[in-house]
């Protein structure tokens, strides 16, 4: 306590007395003896209330000792078990876990990885992918600003994420403990084979292949891709020591509508480990019809690429570019997307009244809006010469197609000019105007169906930017070439609206995480929040049925299978309350990524190292990595003091007693006839 406080105690207990000999004894009519028991009770009456007040604390100072974390991070990947390091692994983590010099030094977390990261779990060594830097990532969030050790248990092959070794801290040291057989095996495979998702009918399309030789000795190897049981290419592939790895495209023909699965395979005439990673299955969708798509423009402007760039995503759209008074013939077009149309674009008009194309209009700064009001009676645009930056509002009420927020409101914003723009129709809006997060009535993105003709409208130039921020925060275009192809499947397609909506892929690689996404409209096409969605998955080789439920998240409902072996599946999606039903189907390709090695990546572990200023250790230096981290004078635990402050006497107990002391007077005084 202070000295503050040890002076108002005082003063407490002084007047307290004053108190009680002023009204007992010096001001009593009488000497009597009750006077003084009155007396004591007043006195404590008017101190606890005076302490009560002044909530004397006490501090007391201890000091803690905390130790540095010692992270014990463990490879729980299949590919673990296949270089046969699982017994390994095992022994030097508990090795590690129970030393009891370590122990006494660190403070030992253990946590494992495949393709998630896991605290204290048992391995068993069945993860289907290896991501090191998800470890990386968390251990970031869990020890900030700490100076603190890692040991790494793996061996080092990461299948998903991003380059881990760049991914840790800085005041992180890595340790990485290479598991596996580090003696080089011979090993031809094949790397990678990339194929588009879809393929035309009668035309040709590309198979790129990478492969790959370890080994000092020249070597042949065939390389061959069947469809089925017939073999569709064949090549002979020459290694040498200076050209160990090879890249080459083959074009196979698509003779056939649907899901077709090929399998490349590539033989050496010498003994190999691992012959798993000689082998890559790959499926190619194959369709008979293609979207054929008009943009026409009569500026340049960076908007026009990225449309072009995010359509032709899909294989199944094809763009073309053409000034407004080049064009004769429509016929061919499944849509004409104008954009910024000015008076140059009436012939188009004229043109089109006659074929109903659907239309897709975007403005901008350089449209001609006299003449846009003109052509169309679903907005009267009110516009002045002067420009404005505005934001995207995502709607939720929207209900012509699936649709997710993708940030909207976070992309750059958009240039238009400032006015009023007045629907006169109704109206389906997806994206509505905001500036300075303040929601404007301007519609940005928004959608008209009259009969079988379809128009939609985007008020705004400088989408590009849109594109660009996409790929700046997930490191992909997807989002944003699947919202505009979302878009194009809409307009360029005239069948009438669905209640049930389901997106899924046509083929998965095994060990991917299968994710079907839905949505249900009620009657008035709103989306329905308390749908009951169902589905029930089939496997045609086997023909065993399982039923899922679907759960609910943002703007829709999904469900996710994890370790579904390869095959064809079909599936049913079923709405309980109004029966709408979905069919689909789609394929589960035989490829395990974690089979795919036959050593360590000892390279990769040791710019790790380098990286971090740690050391590559193997299984049996384990004991040097033991005494690398208890060094005299390295990760010295840290000493804080902590000063902890407790009232004198709890506020409860001092109430309690102040009422029984001023009952006991009141009670006193009452016997004894002195109220």
């Amino acid at each position: 306590m202070t000295a503050t406080t040890y002076f108002l105690l005082f003063t407490s207990l002084v007047f307290s007395a004053v108190v009680a000999f002023y009204q007992y004894l010096y001001k009593a009519d009488s000497q009597l003896k009750i006077n003084w028991l009155l007396a004591f009770f007043r006195f404590i009456s008017v101190l606890l209330l005076l302490i009560l007040v002044i909530n004397p604390v006490i501090s007391t100072k201890t000091n803690e000792i905390n130790k540095i974390p010692l992270a014990i991070v463990s490879d729980n990947s299949s590919s673990i078990r296949e270089l046969k390091a699982n017994d390994k692994a095992l022994e030097l983590a508990q090795k590690l876990k129970t030393n009891s010099v370590l122990n006494e030094k660190f403070e030992i977390q253990h946590y494992a990885f495949d393709d998630e990261f896991k605290a204290g779990i048992n391995l068993d060594f069945e993860g289907k992918q290896s991501n090191i830097d998800v470890a990386a990532q968390n251990l970031k969030q869990l020890h900030k600003n700490m100076f603190y050790p890692v040991v790494l248990l793996t061996d080092g092959n990461q299948t998903i994420g991003n380059d881990y070794v760049y991914s840790f801290q800085e005041t992180a040291k890595v340790y990485p403990v290479v598991l596996g057989d580090t003696t080089t095996n011979f090993d031809c495979k094949i790397n990678q084979v990339n194929a588009n998702k879809y393929a035309f009918l009668k035309n040709k399309f590309p198979v790129e292949v990478f492969v790959q030789y370890n080994g000092s000795k020249p070597l042949n190897a065939s390389f061959t891709i069947e469809k089925g049981n017939r073999k569709v290419y064949s090549q002979t592939i020459s290694f040498t020591k200076s050209s160990k790895v090879q890249s080459f495209q083959v074009l196979l023909e698509a003779d056939k509508v649907g899901i077709q699965k090929y399998k490349a395979t590539l033989n050496a005439s010498v003994f190999e480990k691992n012959k798993y990673n000689n082998v890559k299955n790959f499926a190619v969708e194959v369709i008979d019809q293609r979207k054929e798509i008009a943009l026409v423009a009569d500026i340049t402007h960076p908007d026009i690429s990225a449309l072009k760039r995010a359509i032709e995503s899909n294989a199944q759209r094809k763009v073309t570019l053409v000034k407004p008074k080049e064009v004769s013939n429509l016929d061919k077009y499944n849509l004409l997307i104008l954009y910024q149309p000015n008076i140059n674009f009436k012939s188009i008009i004229d043109i089109n009244k006659n074929l109903k194309i659907n239309t897709f209009i975007i403005t901008g700064l350089n449209t001609d809006f006299n003449f846009v009001n003109l052509i169309q009676s679903d907005l009267e645009f009110k516009m002045s010469q002067q420009k404005e930056d505005f934001n995207a509002n995502y709607e939720t009420t929207f209900n012509l197609f699936a649709q997710k927020d993708i940030q909207f409101s976070s992309l750059p914003p958009l240039q238009h000019k400032f006015g009023k723009i007045i629907e006169k129709s109704s109206l389906n809006t997806l994206l509505r105007a905001q500036v300075n997060g303040v929601a404007f009535d301007n519609p940005i993105l928004t959608f008209s169906e009259k009969g079988a003709n379809r128009t939609a409208y985007f008020l705004g130039e400088n989408s590009w930017k849109w594109r660009l921020e996409s790929h700046l925060s997930s490191k992909s275009f997807d989002n944003f070439d699947q919202f505009i192809d979302r878009i194009i499947q809409y307009l360029s397609t005239n069948s009438s609206k669905k209640s049930l909506i389901v997106e899924h892929e046509s083929f998965y690689n095994s060990g991917e995480n299968i994710e079907i996404f839905a949505q249900y409209f009620n009657k008035n096409y709103e989306l329905d929040e308390n749908a009951n969605l169902v589905i029930q998955l089939i496997n045609n080789r086997t023909k065993r049925t399982k039923n899922y439920n679907f759960s609910k998240i943002n703007q829709g409902y999904a469900v996710k299978f994890d370790g579904l072996e390869h095959g064809t599946y079909a599936f049913k999606v079923r709405e309980t309350n109004s029966n709408a039903i979905y069919s689909g189907s789609f394929e589960v390709l035989d490829f395990d990524v974690e089979k795919q090695f036959v050593n360590p990546d000892q390279e990769k572990l040791t710019q790790l190292a380098l990286q971090n200023k740690g050391q590559v250790f193997y299984p049996n230096q384990i004991e040097q990595l033991i005494q690398k981290l208890t060094e005299k004078g390295t990760y010295l635990p840290i000493e804080k003091s902590v000063v902890k402050t407790t009232p004198l006497i709890e506020w409860i107990t001092l109430l309690i007693l102040l009422i029984i002391s001023l009952a006991s007077e009141w009670f006193i005084r009452k016997y004894n006839g002195l109220l």
